[in-house]
């Protein structure tokens, strides 16, 4: 299994608690950090406000909603690609969004993956187990940019 953060981005609290138990149920040892909003999501990645303090080190995914408050999931996407220390860093849209455009954005943004998030929980349970498994355990991250 690939160590280092997870940065979930992720405004609906009941998703939050589903993935996290998911996640745990499924073995994955990852520290999973929360960000509630676009703009708290970019202030975890390049250090700044809340997390100014935190360590540099980029997490090795991002699993980012589309409909969030503040700044939706393709401006933050499009933040993370435009810098050289983040643009490497594999991002999955996990969304209930099945918009045509939507997809459209996040893979003209480059996005690594677009999902849709099931209403049933047992599939929940087993897209997120899917995720996990891939990203974490099958995938190689890429190396870190020298940005």
């Amino acid at each position: 299994m690939s160590t280092g953060d997870v940065l979930f981005v992720e405004d609906n609290p009941d998703d939050v608690v589903l993935t996290l138990r998911s996640f745990e149920k499924h073995g994955v040892t990852n520290k999973v950090v929360v960000a509630k909003n676009g703009a708290q999501a970019l202030d975890y990645l390049f250090c700044q406000g809340d997390f100014a303090g935190r360590p540099p080190e980029n997490p090795i995914l991002i699993l980012l909603d589309l409909k969030l408050p503040k700044m939706d999931g393709n401006q933050v996407l499009q933040q993370i690609r435009s810098n050289p220390s983040t643009k490497r860093i594999p991002v999955v849209i996990l969304t209930t969004s099945d918009e045509k455009k939507d997809k459209d954005t996040s893979y003209d943004h480059g996005v690594n993956s677009y999902v849709r998030k099931p209403v049933n929980f047992d599939q929940f349970m087993q897209v997120t187990r899917q995720l996990s498994q891939y990203w974490l355990q099958l995938n190689e991250p890429p190396p870190a940019n020298p940005g």
